[in-house]
């Protein structure tokens, strides 16, 4: 069977998009800007993706796992407003945020859990060998 040319490239921007991520970051930590800052981790039996989101609503996040990656978009709208008064000072507006995050391996798509608590997504994906999965949405409880 001939390999898709598409998934070699697909697979040089995501180590491209990798990469740059890390540079950015570097040792400070710091976020770049208009992504979500992300922990992945294998404990052996499952990963465990832990998302920073503070200020958003479990109805603002859409989380999906779809071709071994997980995606992840969050939407906050900019409408709330004062009856005190005018702002002075106005950086909370509207923002939308995404991100993808490969998974090494195949996991159980049915026995995904995410899960949102002060302004933390928490996402376990067990493990499966040789599964293959045309895309499943995740509830977040």
């Amino acid at each position: 069977m001939r390999r898709n040319p598409f998934d070699d490239l697909e697979e040089l921007f995501d180590r491209l998009s990798n990469q740059f991520e890390d540079t950015m970051a570097g040792e400070s930590g710091l976020a770049v800007p208009g992504t979500i800052g992300v922990d992945v981790a294998d404990t052996g039996e499952e990963y465990v993706v832990t998302a920073d989101l503070p200020g958003y609503d479990t109805e603002d996040v859409d989380l999906r796992l779809v071709d071994g990656a997980l995606h992840l978009e969050a939407s906050r709208s900019g409408t709330e407003t004062t009856e005190d008064g005018d702002y002075i000072r106005r950086e909370r507006t509207q923002r939308t945020v995404d991100r993808r995050i490969r998974i090494p391996e195949p996991v159980d798509e049915e026995g995904v859990e995410a899960t949102y608590n002060n302004g933390v997504l928490t996402v376990t994906l067990p493990k499966l060998a040789g599964s293959e999965g045309g895309g499943h949405e995740i509830d977040i409880s």
